[in-house]
């Protein structure tokens, strides 16, 4: 195993399990309830009690040695097993109940179930959260491993094989993701090599803020009559006006956040002249999410949204358009939008850019028995829920799109994002367990089908800021062993010098930024701990070759299929 692959999926691994436990898990328990292992022929199994002397005393009984020495433990692994054991997440148990109620809960845990049942086969979904929550409610000891599998009120089966499988996934996940970093580096190495680019450490350092200074955010409240719909919007512009027409951007949240979340972002391209527009988008955002958890609703995203969304973002667009002869003198260009969006704003701006929903490709994926670690389908295929229409999101005024972990290999597919011409830059980062780089980005940048295309990769991004987690979240994380978070203030820099170039060349057609679109920009202000790599449209031959190879590309080729390859 390489030095590169090691702690790459590692950190993959543990970001995938946190994301889990930071949304899995009262009935009575059995003292004596054991664990059971079924690899056909094997069953096996041993008792929760063994695990607790252990966890306790440190002391390994006979039966609990067996599986240590089947496994080939030492005792630095003893040692992390029982803290492991011990280790405590700090999660309400309310809120931990409505989550499991909600329909991203129920087939979570119902996925969950199929591999840890009920001795027997049935789904163990329904002890799984019976225990999760249980111990959540326990005052003394909380929520840790072992409390855990004490409430497990009957004897639970690990379907081995079935967990291999799922394993297995995981570290072809993790191949994969390193293979994709490898050939972003190949070919940005080569890439650099081609590249006429000026002294970037004498040109002006878009990492920074503008010279047009940022005016006091406002807020808009709209109300769509069509579609009896109202929210908000966060409205950001310079304080000076550049000369010519005014750019602007809208800028869409991802799922259970808010337009505030990018309100720095928003600034960053003020202060470079551009207006930017942030909607909120009700029943997907995190008043929604705060309606769930206080249980004042069972879902934490309403099926519509996917409808709402890009709609909201065009509605928002004739706002500024009825508002542009008076307010704004007639300035703004309103026939070359520009639309960014995070994650399920991913999904919002590459629908308004022209991507179509491809139902056949969304029931083949939601239908396997075996998702694989790909935590956005829990989002992507509650779309199976809308009626099968012919939806035409694409909106001309739509000129460009910057999309930043989005979801889009189940709801989109190849057909659907086969649609889009329009220039796009896909970021995406290498320890994203909601929306995988080499599954949802990858994939996304082969299959749009236009010349002006760029995938931006960085290393140890893990899909979201964790600086704006909550207090929940961070508990789980810091529960989690050896997990090492990426330097966000590095991130944020990429975000900011990336923002900028994309719209100045796309939205602005401002030609002097393109020098910042490079490879060569990329490592000028690349730094460590979260190198940065990019790569244009002409990467997409070898990156495509990804999907292909017998050692590496198996994860996006053998995802949508669903087959567990040979070992080689």
């Amino acid at each position: 195993m390489s030095s590169l692959k090691r702690p790459l999926n590692k950190n993959l691994r543990n970001l995938t399990l946190g994301t889990l436990a930071a949304i899995v898990t009262v009935l009575p328990v059995y003292a004596q309830s054991r664990l059971i292992f079924i690899y056909p022929p094997i069953n096996l199994s041993l008792g929760v009690d063994s695990l607790e002397l252990f966890a306790n005393e440190g002391v390994v009984n006979n039966e609990l040695a067996y599986y240590m020495n089947l496994a080939g433990v030492n005792e630095e692994q003893k040692q992390a097993f029982r803290e492991a054991l011990l280790k405590k997440a700090d999660l309400n148990p309310v809120e931990l109940s409505r989550f499991f109620n909600s329909p991203m809960g129920e087939e979570l845990l119902n996925r969950v179930g199929r591999l840890f049942s009920i001795q027997g086969g049935r789904n163990g979904k329904y002890p799984l959260r019976g225990a999760m929550v249980q111990a959540a409610f326990d005052q003394e000891e909380g929520l840790t491993l072992l409390n855990f599998l004490r409430y497990l009120p009957v004897n639970m089966q690990f379907n081995l094989e079935e967990i291999l499988k799922a394993a297995t996934y995981l570290e072809l996940l993790g191949q994969g993701t390193n293979a994709v970093v490898a050939e972003m580096k190949s070919i940005s190495a080569q890439t650099r090599q081609q590249e006429n680019v000026p002294d970037f450490s004498s040109i002006r350092d878009i990492r920074q803020r503008g010279d047009y200074g940022v005016a006091p955010s406002r807020r808009l409240r709209l109300f769509d009559e069509s579609r009896q719909r109202e929210f908000e919007v966060l409205l950001v512009q310079p304080q000076r006006w550049r000369e010519g027409k005014i750019p602007v951007i809208v800028f869409s949240h991802g799922l259970a956040s808010r337009p505030d979340d990018f309100e720095e972002d928003a600034q960053q391209l003020a202060s470079y002249g551009y207006v930017v527009a942030l909607p909120q988008h009700p029943g997907s955002d995190f008043n929604q999410l705060q309606e769930m958890l206080q249980g004042f609703s069972r879902e934490i995203v309403k099926v519509d949204e996917y409808v709402n969304r890009p709609q909201d973002v065009s509605y928002v667009i004739d706002e500024l358009e009825r508002r542009n002869r008076g307010e704004f003198e007639g300035r703004l260009d309103l026939d070359n939008v520009g639309v960014m969006g995070h994650s399920f704003g991913g999904y919002t701006a590459l629908a308004l850019a022209g991507a179509k929903l491809d139902f056949d490709t969304l029931e083949a994926i939601c239908g396997r028995e075996l998702w694989g670690p790909n935590l956005s389908l829990l989002l992507q295929c509650r779309a199976l829920e809308l009626p099968r229409n012919a939806y035409n999101f694409r909106d001309e005024r739509v000129t460009s799109a910057l999309v930043i972990n989005p979801v889009t290999s189940a709801v989109f597919g190849a057909k659907g994002l086969s649609q889009v011409k329009v220039p796009v830059m896909l970021a995406a980062g290498s320890n994203d367990p909601a929306t995988p780089a080499a599954i949802e980005q990858l994939q996304a940048f082969v299959w749009i089908n236009t010349d002006d295309k760029y995938f931006a990769l960085v290393e140890g991004q893990a899909h979201v800021n964790f600086s704006k987690l909550d207090a929940q979240m961070t508990a789980v994380l810091d529960s989690l062993p050896d997990l090492k978070l990426p330097n966000q203030k590095v991130i944020d820099t990429y975000g900011n010098a990336f923002l900028v170039a994309f719209a100045e060349v796309y939205t602005a057609k401002n030609e002097q930024f393109r020098p910042y679109l490079t490879s060569s920009y990329a490592k000028y202000i690349s730094r460590e701990p979260n190198p940065l790599h990019l790569v244009q449209d002409d990467a997409e031959v070898p990156l495509s070759e990804l999907f292909n190879s017998r050692k590496t590309a198996r994860i996006p080729a053998i995802y949508p299929r669903n087959i567990i390859p040979n070992n080689e």
